[in-house]
């Protein structure tokens, strides 16, 4: 599809977090089965469709208007008007397109599976299919138009406003755009570029198997991927962590080779379609479309290889705090103090809500509605889908899946979606569907601004030393999770990709030993690494779903943390005006590159200080937490 309706698919991400509080205690149901979990922490998809119903109308609708595009082709060179009536079409089923996708895609999330739901969402990617080869002559006949031609279309006719960026950006993309006939041939394996995606998504979540675990007092825990985070995160007992790690990395080890050939399909339909395009390497044409320069993602890859050593010193003074024989990665999520709070959802929505008073009374306002219009689907049950994310759908508003435990882990990561959340919010509320969809590139920026300003608030409201300890953990807990983690992902994302340019061979091996070797370099000796851990990047999702997007959470933790600075330091009149740069960022979507987003809103990623800064950060608060340690 065009550039607007594509973003339809975009999903948002994974991440690890910060803090908050309010009034009821409903703690998470001691139950899997989704009938018994009341309604009001689920989503409300009648804000979608009532029900299958208008679904179909809706698809039959997307279909027509598809038919309705499909008739330009052979036009375009005709006149300024049909080239924009192209795009008004293209708009109008962008529109449709988003609630009939998102209605099914949304259902079958909470129960991967439901084979009914994903038949009807088999149905929209068939459709989606079909446009996309009956439309592959769409790009090259608008290149086929001189650029004298349509600049001049752009000047003399306003209407083509909302358009002028997309339009630019394709001529901008000329040189990779091949003629119909190589267009079309494309087109024709788009049903089976998601496959391998698909295939791991139904191997890690609808077939796995994950073992029951007996923990030292007695209880039986289910090693999922929702529990993970919550037994590393809160249970003290060594023994359970280590017990619990390796049974739940044994499920994706004893089927290592599985994952290895579905990654390794994955890392040749990139470079195939990079070939294709005429890309020297898959990194280039992945960070073409939004107009990256290479130079960003390697100048973070090397920056923070080189500055690990605040991670090591950090991982060193834990180790020292917990007093154990050996310390392991299991042992990096336990709070240093004795502060084991639960964080039950309905407590939490007040202090969110305080958190971001800095940006305004309405943004709060919006945010409530967020929390309490059934937009979030919150607890874990049988067949839903892991992690979290947030969800746009134009027109109604986003949806946001959680899989909440009352963990401290899990009270950050829903901060971090609603302010994906608000991001979506601000930007469909104030741009037109064409420029709407904000990338990825940006998209971390209101997420881990989100978490930071939570954190800030709860640092300021206490002189208790333990809490300041967890709090101080937490902090730098984001920074390895959402900044040195995703860079160690995007350097593995790299090297593999590498190989397969290489003409290397791709095993469980070989992925096993690239994989090790970065934990290796990263933690050095302040850690023992077990074997198993070199599986770890089978289970991240992001390889199979989205290829080259987790080093955004770096480079947008650092946009972020240059922003917070802003926002909060200076005179008044200085953040106020930091304020209004964040707001018109979130605001303007995708009108414009990321890199000059960015840049207007105070933060330049093509200066490596910007990136080294976080570096000296996590250095600083480390010795901030040694201080609080040695006064406690």
């Amino acid at each position: 599809m065009l550039r607007g309706t594509g973003s339809m698919m975009r999903v948002a991400c994974v991440v690890v977090a910060v803090l908050m509080l309010t009034m009821s205690a409903f703690a998470v149901p001691n139950t899997r089965n989704r009938d018994e979990i009341p309604d009001q922490y689920k989503w409300n998809l009648s804000d979608i469709y009532a029900n299958w119903e208008e679904w179909e109308a809706g698809l039959q609708e997307m279909q027509t208007k598809m038919a309705e595009f499909a008739e330009l082709q052979g036009t375009l060179a005709e006149s300024p008007e049909n080239v924009l009536r192209a795009y008004q079409i293209n708009d109008e089923l962008g529109v449709i397109a988003f609630r009939v996708f998102r209605y099914p895609q949304l259902m079958l999330d909470t129960d991967t599976r439901n084979n009914d739901v994903s038949a009807r969402l088999q149905q929209v990617s068939i459709a989606f299919y079909h446009f996309n080869v009956a439309t592959a002559w769409f790009t090259p006949e608008v290149l086929a138009i001189p650029w004298e031609t349509m600049e001049q279309w752009l000047n003399d006719n306003p209407e083509f406003a909302d358009y002028r960026f997309t339009i630019e950006d394709t001529y901008r993309q000329q040189e990779h755009v091949l003629d119909e006939q190589g267009e079309q041939l494309l087109s024709f394996g788009s049903q089976f570029t998601g496959s391998p995606g698909n295939i791991y998504q139904q191997l890690s979540t609808s077939d796995i198997v994950y073992p029951e675990v007996v923990l030292a007092d007695g209880d039986t825990v289910t090693a999922s991927y929702g529990q993970y985070s919550a037994v590393l995160g809160t249970n003290r007992n060594q023994a359970d962590r280590s017990l619990f790690s390796r049974e739940f990395y044994g499920v994706y080890q004893q089927n290592i080779n599985t994952y290895a050939s579905i990654y390794a399909s994955i890392l040749q339909r990139d470079w195939f379609l990079a070939q294709a395009r005429n890309y020297p390497t898959t990194l280039h044409a992945d960070l073409d479309g939004n107009n990256i320069p290479v130079e960003v993602y390697e100048n973070l890859v090397s920056t923070v290889y080189e500055g690990v050593a605040p991670l090591q010193r950090y991982h060193e003074l834990r180790a020292r705090m917990m007093e154990l024989d050996s310390y392991h990665p299991y042992d990096g999520r336990i709070p240093l103090v004795e502060f084991d709070e639960e964080y039950p959802f309905d407590e939490v929505t007040e202090m969110i809500i305080e958190s971001v008073e800095v940006f305004g009374e309405e943004y709060q306002n919006q945010l409530r509605e967020a929390l309490e219009g059934g937009w979030i689907d919150v607890y874990e049950n049988d067949g839903k889908r892991s992690g979290a994310y947030s969800a746009g759908v134009y027109g109604v508003h986003p949806y946001m899946l959680l899989n909440y435990t009352d963990t401290l882990e899990d009270l950050f990561t829903l901060q971090h979606e609603l302010g994906h959340t608000m991001h979506t919010v601000l930007s469909y509320g104030n741009q037109p569907f064409a420029n709407a969809h904000y990338t990825i590139f940006v998209a971390e920026v209101a997420s881990t601004l989100n978490e930071a300003l939570l954190l800030d608030y709860m640092l300021e409201r206490t002189e208790d030393p333990e809490e300041r300890i967890a709090l101080l953990q937490h902090m730098i807990d984001s920074i390895v999770g959402t900044f040195y983690t995703q860079v160690l992902f995007a350097d593995f994302e790299r090297r593999a990709h590498v190989l397969v340019e290489e003409g290397q061979p791709i095993t469980s091996d070989v992925l096993n030993a690239t994989y090790m070797e970065l934990l290796q370099h990263y933690y050095g000796d302040s850690m023992e690494i077990d074997d198993y851990y070199e599986a770890t990047w089978s289970r991240i999702g992001h390889f199979f779903r989205s290829p080259y997007y987790v080093y955004q959470y770096a480079t947008c933790y650092a946009s972020s943390a240059k922003i917070l600075q802003d926002i909060t330091t200076g005179s008044r009149r200085e953040r106020r005006a930091a304020v209004e740069r964040y707001l018109d960022l979130l605001k303007s979507g995708g009108s414009d590159y990321p890199m000059e987003q960015l840049r207007a809103a105070g933060v330049d990623l093509s200066n490596p200080e910007v990136i080294q800064a976080v570096v000296d950060q996590l250095d600083t608060l480390v010795g901030q937490l040694e201080e609080e340690i040695n006064r406690l």
